[in-house]
């Protein structure tokens, strides 16, 4: 089995990336290493790796976490590369974008490291990808949502995604847009706009869309810091209960917004949960258990998924508002 360093675990921690060493993992009593990778180091991700850690100890595994200080694609097919060099047993990743990869998923599967994706549906050379819930069901759901918060009011709205190769913020997004030509003509749509990862670059797109579109709605935010930036500009602007924003983020981070009547809602899913999960598969694919992932297979705590190839859909999605914010803690 392999063993885990516990200096290169320290440095993984506390900067985010692992230096490439010719040294393997190894758990101090031959567990199997599971190494989570996040997008970014947000709140979102912090949650994320709590749920790697912890999914790994209920799995009788070690588990480690990594992620870059931004989104960057590159940064993380980098620390991939270092999980892979070390020798993991497993990766644990929420893509930044899936197509890039797709290479290093492919090396990791060679050495026998399970590769379990999180928000990248049909994800090539992964083992399985974990969703929350279906994404057409989840993009549709925004929508009718944002036309409850403008209570059916005509005008524009915009949709922020992580970037445009993100998979997962992308179904939601055109699932979004084809709910609202089929259903509610009063609304149209302005853009997508790939800065939903970044707080201060949705802040600042969110004051460029007041300016510009003074018929501005309602903005749907698909990645984690979003919301909480439009929700910035709108209280710089004075613009409380005028414009709807929903947006996946924290309840946390989502908090103080909702109650001040600058968010209209958190659509979500808890990341520690899916992180659980993909820890519970991955081990099953290391023990060589893939025959049991089957129709009518079931994730204790979770259900049974709906499975399309190798893609496990949950049917757990959180609705977060002013009124039950407080019944929530991440």
């Amino acid at each position: 089995m392999k063993k885990l360093l516990a200096g290169a675990l320290a440095v993984a921690l506390s900067l985010g990336m692992m230096a490439s060493t010719s040294s393997a993992y190894a758990a101090d009593d031959g567990k199997y290493v599971v190494a989570g990778v996040g997008k970014d180091r947000t709140p979102w991700f912090n949650r994320h790796s709590e749920g790697v850690v912890q999914g790994a100890e209920e799995n009788g595994m070690e588990g480690i976490y990594s992620a870059a200080p931004t989104a960057d694609e590159a940064q993380q097919v980098r620390i991939i590369e270092d999980n892979i060099s070390k020798g993991v047993n497993a990766l644990l990743v929420v893509p930044n974008n899936a197509k890039s990869l797709e290479p290093a998923f492919a090396r990791a599967r060679e050495a026998g490291i399970a590769v379990i994706t999180h928000e990248s549906q049909g994800q090539v050379n992964a083992d399985y990808d974990i969703e929350m819930f279906n994404n057409t069901t989840f993009g549709e759901l925004m929508m009718d949502e944002l036309v409850k918060f403008t209570q059916g009011k005509k005008g524009t709205y915009a949709i922020y995604v992580g970037s445009l190769t993100v998979p997962a913020h992308n179904m939601w997004a055109d699932a979004a847009i084809a709910k609202q030509k089929a259903e509610y003509p009063q609304l149209t749509f302005i853009n997508k706009f790939p800065v939903s990862e970044d707080r201060n670059a949705s802040r600042q797109t969110a004051l460029e869309l007041i300016t510009t579109y003074p018929d501005l709605v309602g903005i749907i935010c698909m990645g984690s810091e979003g919301a909480p930036g439009v929700a910035q500009a709108l209280r710089e602007k004075g613009l409380k209960d005028k414009i709807a924003v929903l947006g996946v983020t924290t309840p946390n981070v989502a908090r103080r917004a909702l109650k001040d009547g600058y968010m209209s809602e958190a659509i979500l899913w808890d990341p520690a949960q899916a992180a659980r999960i993909q820890a519970y598969i991955a081990k099953m694919v290391l023990d060589g258990r893939q025959d049991e992932i089957k129709p009518g297979f079931e994730v204790p705590g979770f259900g049974a998924p709906e499975i399309i190839d190798h893609n496990l859909i949950f049917n757990s999605p959180l609705q977060i508002t002013k009124e039950n914010v407080d019944d929530y803690n991440f």
